[in-house]
């Protein structure tokens, strides 16, 4: 097995500047760095990184906590996080904690007993525990997708105005009962969708109307059976805004189990894009986050933190885009 002494004797260098190219711990000219990296090359070396981690403090390592890395949006944001984690040199540790504060808990305290450098987490509705734990152990944590109070390193979608102008778009062809399903209760997220279809029923001069928001938990199931008891009013809604893309799949089944078509019986348009978005028909018309490039700036945020560790915290709010298709009735 190649040592760092051999590829020290092949790239003619010293240990120490082998050392140096390999932990960054001191700058070293480009010709002399590309030279140590095609001795590793060709020697098939191997760094210990366990070893570094001794010497340093640094794992090179980050804790990603994000709840249902197969939806969708998810799985894009970890995409983003993991290219640029990789492209930083940093290897990820990943836990879902499944939305649940006391999982929460565990799985932060999971992470830091791994000895990650930081963390990337999407939070709870209730994240009081794990924050007091990160706060207590002086953890660099960059929150995503949902804000939580205080001053921390954020980032996610603008909410607000996107879901206005789904309201709005809604009530442009003709609507004037305008639902919404909404989130699970205590998210930012939630918080601000309502906030936006307010805002865009009121820009429409429409009013709001309490029996036509109903919660569906943020999952596929809970806006199914939300969607059921917005079909049972004595005047139920011909339009839905659905809040997160898992809701607008259980809507979709509640509108098929009542035999209502879309956008003939029902218009529909969703805050969450996807990449299948587009192969239902009607194709659906939808806000789409920038989902990737929310888990680039996650990254970014916490490599900028553990450089300086004294920073004023920042929060970053990325633009969505209007993807309009057929499923509200228009031409798509």
């Amino acid at each position: 097995m190649a040592t760092m002494a051999d590829v020290a004797r092949r790239a003619g260098v010293s240990v120490a500047t082998v050392s140096h190219v390999l932990n960054e711990t001191r700058p070293v000219r480009r010709p002399t760095r590309d030279a140590v990296h095609a001795a590793i090359a060709e020697l098939g070396y191997t760094h210990n990184t366990l070893a570094r981690s001794l010497v340093t403090s640094r794992t090179k390592s980050i804790g990603l906590a994000v709840s249902a890395i197969s939806n969708p949006y998810f799985t894009e944001i970890f995409q983003g996080v993991e290219a640029s984690a990789l492209e930083a040199g940093y290897s990820l540790l990943i836990t879902d904690p499944h939305d649940d504060p006391e999982h929460e808990l565990k799985t932060v305290r999971l992470l830091h007993e791994r000895r990650v450098d930081g963390m990337i987490i999407a939070p709870s509705a209730d994240p009081g525990a794990m924050l007091e734990h990160l706060a207590r152990t002086n953890v660099p944590a960059v929150f995503l997708d949902r804000l939580v109070d205080g001053d921390h390193d954020q980032v996610c979608a603008e909410n607000e105005a996107p879901t206005a102008r789904l309201a709005r778009h809604l009530a442009e062809r003709g609507h004037t009962r305008i639902a919404l399903v909404a989130g699970a209760p205590g998210l930012s997220t939630t918080t601000e969708r309502l906030a936006g279809y307010r805002a865009g029923l009121a820009a429409a001069g429409l009013p709001y109307v309490p029996e036509l928001v109903v919660g569906g938990d943020s999952r596929a199931e809970g806006a199914e059976r939300a969607v059921h008891r917005l079909l049972a009013l004595a005047a139920p809604p011909t339009a839905l805004v659905t809040a997160n893309n898992a809701m607008t799949i259980g809507a979709l089944r509640a509108l098929r189990t009542a035999r209502l078509s879309v956008p003939d019986d029902m218009a529909l348009a969703c805050f969450d894009d996807f990449s299948w978005a587009d192969l239902f028909e009607p194709r659906l018309t939808a806000v789409a986050q920038p989902s990737r490039e929310i888990g680039a700036a996650a990254v970014r945020l916490l490599l900028d933190r553990l450089a300086e560790p004294d920073r004023a915290p920042r929060t970053l709010r990325l633009p969505c885009a209007f993807v309009h298709r057929s499923s509200c009735g228009c031409a798509g």
